[in-house]
């Protein structure tokens, strides 16, 4: 039975050095006073989360938090939490990714939240990616999240698989299909895929049924590779 992949907050051993010292810079070139932040998920986007409790000024921030995982954490760690009539002034969102490809493009929905990823990425006035090392991929391997609404699935399935796609309904372990925090089933769809993926994300949110889809090609402002030596790569605006 198919479990799709899944976002957890676990990072492994070898790239939790990494996560820190990422996370530092992160917050102290980033962060200001009296910011709103957009929360993405992902256990590098969570160190960042953690490193926020020692900003100084951090009684003054505001974050949107894009799932209820990321909300919990974003509790633990003191911050406010805002509702979504602050979306448009979102200063700058951190997140991480499933994968990021040679052009910068990525596959993201693995914790099920990409909906509420993508309209923050869309809101933020800069954007921060952190992932492992081995996030970063010449081309995708992963299968694509896409979100679609309960009444669709049987069209949305057949219209995917015309153009070529392999698409696999989300499940929990129980059995039951996965139910994302908006009330829709994923299918995560492999794809043999094309040059272009720009194009390749506007063709499958045209699907009716389709919510959103897990290819996000806005690029950031800075893409931060965690590296199992304990060090990090910084990636900017490519």
């Amino acid at each position: 039975m198919y479990a799709g992949p899944q976002e957890t907050n676990w990072i492994p051993r070898s790239f939790q050095e990494a996560a820190r010292n990422l996370a530092k810079e992160a917050v102290e070139r980033f962060v200001r006073p009296n910011q709103i932040i957009g929360l993405g998920s992902g256990p590098m986007a969570s160190a960042i989360v953690r490193e926020m409790v020692n900003f100084d000024g951090k009684e003054t921030l505001e974050c949107i938090p894009t799932s209820f995982q990321i909300k919990l954490e974003a509790q633990n760690s003191g911050l406010k939490l805002v509702d979504e009539d602050k979306m448009a002034q979102i200063d700058v969102v951190f997140d991480g990714a499933d994968e990021i490809d040679g052009k910068f493009n990525m596959i993201k929905g693995g914790g099920g939240a990409l909906l509420r990823e993508k309209i923050v990425h869309s809101a933020a006035k800069q954007m921060v990616i952190a992932a492992e090392s081995n996030k970063f991929v010449p081309t995708f391997r992963w299968p694509v999240p896409i979100e679609i609404h309960p009444f669709a699935i049987h069209i949305v399935r057949k219209k995917l698989e015309d153009i070529g796609g392999r698409p696999k309904m989300r499940m929990l372990k129980e059995g039951y299909p996965y139910v994302t925090e908006n009330g829709n089933f994923i299918l995560d769809t492999s794809f043999d895929f094309p040059l272009d993926i720009r194009r390749q994300e506007l063709e499958l949110k045209n699907i009716a049924g389709v919510v959103e889809v897990g290819l996000f090609t806005k690029h950031a402002n800075a893409y931060y590779k965690a590296k199992e030596d304990g060090s990090f790569e910084t990636v900017e605006n490519p």
